[in-house]
């Protein structure tokens, strides 16, 4: 079979990575004999090693241990161990019929027996008591079968190893790769608007289950990292597989639900489409890889080349995607993606070789300061109130054993945290346009004016200019009198001579309705 060589021999088996214990010490054992070539030449198989009793069949322990080996990934071509196991019978008769086989997984009873159903039959026989050494004891883990036993396996491939994969798909991580990305959202498609697209799930994404409930359908538009496009529609309940990725796809009454594994080998975009007119929710839940990392940089030259001198480190952020260094501040997109601190080694500490005569300046002989940050003043600030931002630049010097400062490079400071460059200044509210109370209204009867005063005031209650003056409150406005103006009547018209109507006159002009207050 492809990726196997042969079968262990069946003996007691110990649960441990190499199985050496206090009975290596036991005076009534032999030494520990070679290790056997491995059951597999790739995909994860065991070899073993034993030992011979020296008292006969008293000795205390066991005889045989066990360790993983060929951990390695088998070539794609090669297929599943279980499933060449099966078709290794197609070739035999079973009750008198020549069958194609396919294996069947995950069977609790006996995980390592070798069960087969034959294609297209509701036939399922155990062909063999025993699968071969290094198969798979079930799909869900990297468990393992060795001569017929199940052994734990960890995800650092270590037999008898309790080591997980975290969420992100490191083994033994923390967690500290991805992040949880979950919500719900609702899908506003429409005969005029077919299609919707809810969320982006990125390649490397893990653990993603998405749900819609409602009329409407999902389709996932998937973009490889190449650029190339493609949509993908599910007419009936199956496991898909988009991009190398295997995608099981369930289906009910006003339900679909999308379950991904993954590592996801592409972008998924999640979309949804119109196919009836009532309200459709999706959920989403999934793990995103963090895209930026930073990475440590191998250390910069030493400051000195004899005598004692010391080099640092940085870090770089790269796009784990492409594998390129970008700029710092896509690393900053995530907040549990902190900047290691640069480290700081001593370098050259031979002496520097006299000559002429002088004294060899020798590393204990002076303190040499390490470089430090030198700032300039702060900038004006860019607005005179309501906050805005000031700024100062930094220099990177450094002290000389005769007290000089210099401007050295800037990655000599990388050690040293650097002060801030940038900060908020004038914080205090802008002055505004504050009106007092109104006047009376000009008239006591009917319709007149009423008139306010409107001040500049400034964050401290000060009068004061700077205000935009196009923003100014008005000052006056119409008001109401609700009391009716009468006007006595005459008994009958009397024709007025000309010294009254002047003095008539100059009364009308007095009560009309000013402007400006007086």
């Amino acid at each position: 079979y492809a990726g196997s060589s042969k079968t262990l021999p069946f003996l007691p088996i110990i649960n441990s990575r190499t199985a050496r214990s206090d009975e290596d010490k036991d005076d009534s054992w032999d030494a520990w004999g070679a290790w056997s070539d491995c059951s597999r030449t790739c995909g994860g198989g065991a070899s073993y090693s034993l030992r011979r009793c020296l008292n006969g069949r008293n000795c205390e322990g066991r005889n045989i241990r066990y360790k993983t080996c060929s951990s390695n990934d088998c070539p794609s071509d090669v297929g599943d161990f279980r499933a060449q196991q099966c078709s290794a019978y197609n070739d035999v008769k079973y009750q008198g019929h020549f069958y194609e086989w396919i294996p069947v997984y995950n069977d609790p009873s006996a995980p390592c027996a070798l069960k087969c159903q034959a294609l297209g039959k509701n036939l399922v026989v155990e062909l063999a008591p025993k699968v071969l050494d290094g198969t798979r004891c079930n799909t869900e883990s990297l468990d393992m079968c060795i001569s017929g036993i199940c052994q734990a396996v960890g995800c650092d491939r270590q037999l008898g190893s309790n080591a997980k994969e975290d969420n992100c798909g490191v083994c033994a991580g923390d967690g500290s790769t991805c992040r949880l990305v979950r919500g719900q959202a609702k899908a506003h498609v429409s005969p005029e608007k077919r299609e919707e697209t809810v969320i982006a799930v990125p390649h490397g994404s893990r653990s993603v289950r998405i749900t819609l409930k409602g009329p409407a359908h999902l389709v996932i538009e998937s973009k490889t990292l190449q650029g190339e496009k493609g949509e993908h529609t599910f007419n009936a309940p199956g496991t898909f597989v988009i991009e190398n990725t295997t995608v099981e796809f369930q289906k009910s009454t006003d339900r679909e639900t999308i379950k991904i594994q993954g590592p996801l080998g592409a972008d998924f975009i999640i979309k949804v489409g119109y196919s009836g007119s009532k309200e459709s929710v999706v959920q989403f839940f999934f793990y995103q890889p963090i895209s930026h990392q930073w990475r440590q940089t191998e250390f910069f030259p030493c400051t000195v080349t004899c005598g004692g001198g010391y080099q640092l480190n940085s870090a770089e952020c790269v796009d784990i995607r492409l594998k390129r260094v970008v700029p710092d501040h896509y690393c900053h997109y995530h907040p549990e993606n902190k900047k290691p601190k640069p480290k700081l080694k001593e370098c050259n500490m031979d002496p520097c070789p006299s000559s002429d005569g002088f004294k060899e300046i020798m590393p204990y002989d002076h303190f040499q300061p390490l470089p430090r940050w030198e700032h300039n003043p702060w900038t004006a600030c860019s607005v005179s109130c309501g906050g805005g931002i000031q700024r100062r630049s930094f220099v990177c010097v450094e002290e000389t054993i005769h007290g000089e400062i210099l401007q050295v490079e800037e990655w000599k400071c990388m050690y040293a945290p650097k002060p801030k460059v940038i900060q908020t200044c004038n914080l205090f509210d802008c002055p505004k346009w504050v009106a007092m109370e109104w006047s009376q209204c000009t008239v006591t009867c009917g319709r007149g004016l009423r008139y306010r005063v409107v001040l500049c005031i400034d964050h401290r209650g000060q009068h004061v200019g700077g205000c935009n003056p196009q923003l100014k409150l008005h000052i006056k406005e119409e008001c109401i009198v609700p009391v009716p103006c009468y006007k006595p009547k005459e008994k009958s018209p009397v024709e007025a001579k000309l010294p009254w109507f002047k003095q008539a006159h100059e009364m009308e002009e007095t009560i009309t309705v000013s402007e400006e207050p007086t």
